[in-house]
């Protein structure tokens, strides 16, 4: 059974960094996208960025310039770097990996069907 365990989450002031990491484990098929995704209170769970087997990484418009998304494929690891956090990017954050294939790893959350119970941010301003 697939497991996804995030962490690395916690409070930071802004302008702060954080880097988060997803531990998958019991897959017998290895993912064809990865991706990191949020949920902030009473708003829809939005895609941030998203890496597929061959290491081509996209970023949802407003992410790229902060956050880095990366994979340690030796140790099935993905991570998240964030940079100069804001108090609005606080929220739930989310790993999540399908096996189907797409030409492009998608952005949204509906085409993921495996995911972490997911790591708290938190940025004051």
């Amino acid at each position: 059974q697939v497991q996804l365990v995030e962490s690395g989450g916690g409070s930071v002031q802004a302008g702060g960094s954080l880097r988060l990491s997803c531990a998958a484990s019991g897959f017998t098929v290895r993912p064809a996208c990865m991706g990191w995704f949020r949920q902030a209170p009473g708003k829809e769970r939005e895609g941030i960025a998203t890496a597929d087997l061959y290491g081509t990484t996209t970023y949802a418009g407003s992410m790229r310039a902060r956050f880095t998304i990366s994979q340690d494929n030796a140790k099935n690891t993905l991570h998240l770097q964030m940079n100069s956090l804001k108090p609005e990017d606080t929220a739930m954050y989310y790993c999540a990996q399908t096996v189907v294939r797409f030409r492009q790893c998608p952005p949204t959350k509906y085409e993921y069907r495996y995911w972490g119970q997911g790591t708290q941010v938190t940025v004051s301003s």
